[in-house]
């Protein structure tokens, strides 16, 4: 009777230890192998499309948004090694509490502390505009990233030096395999998964975004700069994204120190001149400094440039010169309404999010 119970508890104790020794695997193999959710089976990422914003301009059919592409890109978008000396990511010069801009600096540092000649831009529902940067030389969301990666004052790398540094990690292998079913490493799914995770990046709750769907409603103030806002902004800050995309002079004065006249960069046409891509004002209160390269550090500043200081320039937006007068007409009351308006503009669980943090 001794020997039978003795036995069985062997074999209870055996069994026992196999399963713990799986368990442990299964979890341990999981968190060494992959991030987030990159170890089940793959599958389409529920893309959020808000019913008032435009059509996505983010081509899916040539590059699907999953599950595990979202969560290599996340990773890729924190990682060092695509710079030259590792230690400059996508999220250095874009953070997330800032709507991912690169705070207090009115130009981007890069690599070795070398300065570029603009502002960092929020990235914030990429998927719905059709062009990016301040000149808008670039159209296609899934090559975005390959700029920055090989600027010299930016990440200063290439892709084939970022491919080799990835092909070192058993682990980047393996999150490739599970977003594009094999472990081949190569620039083009680099810069893929880095544009499925920028195509999530949705903003779109904020209070003016509840205020739509009769969730709450502005206060006086607010309501009053909506007002001002519509009847003096909203001709180039329009729609459910507070931009046109249009590419615009509005009479900043030409900085010498940057050398950067905007559209023209990219046309060579002089009627471009000192012409930038309109910002969308999303989460605008999260993202100074302003404009172009940094020049104002607040809204305030925004506001009186606006009323007071627009240069009459030759090409300068015939919006901005209406019935002889060069600018728009605000007085200080007025710009604080305006300014009470553009905080409802802001989203709290954008730039607190999880799904987008490091």
């Amino acid at each position: 009777m001794i020997k039978k119970n003795f036995k069985f508890q062997s074999v209870r104790f055996c069994m026992l230890w196999i399963f713990s020794a799986l368990v442990f695997n299964v979890f341990t193999g999981c968190k060494d192998d992959f991030e987030g959710e990159a170890y089940i089976a793959d599958r389409a990422y529920d893309l959020e499309i808000p019913d008032d914003f435009p059509a996505l301009a983010f081509d899916r059919d040539k590059n699907p948004v999953t599950v595990n592409g979202v969560a290599l890109g996340k990773k890729l978008f924190y990682e060092g090694r695509l710079s030259r000396n590792n230690s400059i990511s996508c999220g250095f010069c874009h953070i997330q509490e800032n709507a991912f801009t690169h705070h207090g600096h009115p130009i981007s540092h890069g690599i070795d502390n070398r300065l570029g000649i603009r502002n960092a831009p929020p990235i914030q529902n990429m998927a719905f505009l059709s062009n990016y940067t301040w000149d808008g030389v670039s159209h296609d969301l899934d090559e975005r990233s390959l700029v920055p990666i090989t600027t010299d004052f930016e990440m200063d790398s290439s892709m084939p030096e970022v491919v080799g540094k990835l092909n070192t990690d058993a682990n980047y292998k393996k999150l490739f395999k599970a977003a594009f079913g094999d472990e081949n490493i190569t620039g083009e799914r680099v810069l893929k998964a880095i544009s499925q995770f920028m195509a999530t990046m949705v903003s779109a709750d904020s209070k003016y975004d509840r205020v739509l769907k009769g969730k709450t409603a502005f206060t006086a103030e607010e309501n009053e700069g909506y007002q001002l806002f519509r009847n003096n902004c909203a001709s180039c800050h329009s729609g459910a994204l507070f931009t046109d995309e249009s590419f615009r002079n509005t009479g900043m004065y030409y900085n010498a120190q940057y050398n950067d006249r905007g559209r023209y960069r990219v046309t060579l046409d002089w009627n471009d001149n000192m012409k930038f891509r309109v910002p969308s004002l999303k989460n605008v209160e999260y993202t100074a400094p302003y404009m172009h390269d940094g020049r104002f550090t607040t809204l305030e500043a925004v506001l009186n440039f606006y009323s007071d200081q627009v240069e009459n320039q030759p090409n300068l937006d015939p919006l901005l010169k209406k019935d002889g007068h060069v600018g728009i007409s605000m007085n200080a009351m007025e710009k604080q309404y305006i300014i009470a308006f553009l905080k409802t503009l802001s989203d709290q669980n954008f730039i607190t999010n999880k799904a987008f943090a490091e």
